[in-house]
């Protein structure tokens, strides 16, 4: 079993992110870290057809389904592809690769060298990604964009009443996030066999994946919690993407402060593969609402 692994569950829409991820990975892995990519069975042919069948450790969406043995395989099928990967992400640890594990969104790429101590102290302690999102916020409330707040905040207070803690709104996004298996062995342990659940019946639209990890760790302290700020310089909407660059952040100068970009893939729509599900009428509108935010940038 490995100290850190990076990790990476994809599907075939976003197989020319992750072909861009995949690149940056190569380019930038320091210390040669194993790199995992899930998929269902389905996308494998695909999957190598895209990225080919180096750089990476393949594994099946199925195989981690079935490392649980309360999971139930028709509930799985059963999901929408949005929210059972973020329960496949969160149960990736039950394979037994790795004791933590970067769990990064195809929609990511690094922009410069990275190291395992980048992630984990000296003594092994994995770091823990937290922070209260003031700056998203404020840029938010400065673009009348209010419901991005008023929406983190109140799945914040959702979470956080699972857990009974008062205090403060941490969250732990957004990706990568840097998760150790000894936290999600504790949530188990503590919460969900009592409770007689598992987790595929805990994480749902409301209570996502990122901010039960995060509460976790506050409430049952399976590791030191190192804090730290995100990793990688996240582009949440293209308004915020819009106007970070026309105040002249490029890749050179996030590289200062950040290991990576994200370019949310609900908005960076260049990259995905295959045809568009929504009429032509409003891939036009979409584009034009796009387009009108561009201009905003300039306000």
């Amino acid at each position: 079993m490995k100290d850190f692994v990076l990790y990476c569950k994809s599907y075939s829409r976003d197989f020319l992110r992750l072909k861009r991820l995949l690149e940056s990975v190569t380019q930038f892995n320091a210390d040669h870290l194993d790199f995992y990519i899930s998929t269902p069975k389905s996308d494998k042919a695909l999957l190598d057809e895209v990225l080919g069948q180096d750089g990476y450790i393949w594994v099946a969406d199925e195989e981690i389904v079935a490392a649980n043995p309360k999971a139930e395989f028709a509930q799985y099928q059963a999901m929408s592809g949005g929210l059972s990967q973020q329960i496949i992400k969160s149960e990736f640890w039950r394979l037994g690769f790795a004791e933590n594990y970067l769990c990064l969104d195809s929609d990511s790429l690094f922009i410069r060298k990275f190291y395992q101590s980048d992630f984990m102290s000296g003594d092994g302690t994995p770091y823990t990604v937290l922070h209260q999102n003031k700056e998203l916020f404020q840029l938010a409330t400065n673009r009348g964009q209010e419901k991005v707040e008023r929406d983190l905040r109140q799945e914040a207070e959702r979470v956080k009443a699972l857990f009974d803690r008062q205090g403060p709104n941490f969250y732990c996004a957004p990706a990568p996030f840097i998760w150790s298996a000894k936290v999600w062995q504790s949530l188990e342990r503590e919460y969900l066999n009592p409770k007689g659940i598992s987790l595929w019946a805990l994480i749902g639209p409301q209570l996502p994946e990122t901010l039960i990890y995060g509460e976790a760790l506050l409430k049952y302290r399976a590791i030191p919690l190192i804090a730290i700020e995100p990793l990688f310089r996240t582009y949440h909407y293209d308004w915020q993407y819009f106007l970070m660059r026309r105040l002249g952040e490029t890749k050179t100068n996030v590289a200062q402060n950040y290991l990576g970009i994200i370019y949310q893939s609900a908005w960076e729509l260049e990259l995905t593969l295959g045809q568009s599900q929504k009429s032509l009428l409003s891939q036009l509108l979409k584009r034009l609402k796009r387009f009108g935010r561009y201009l905003q940038s300039y306000l």
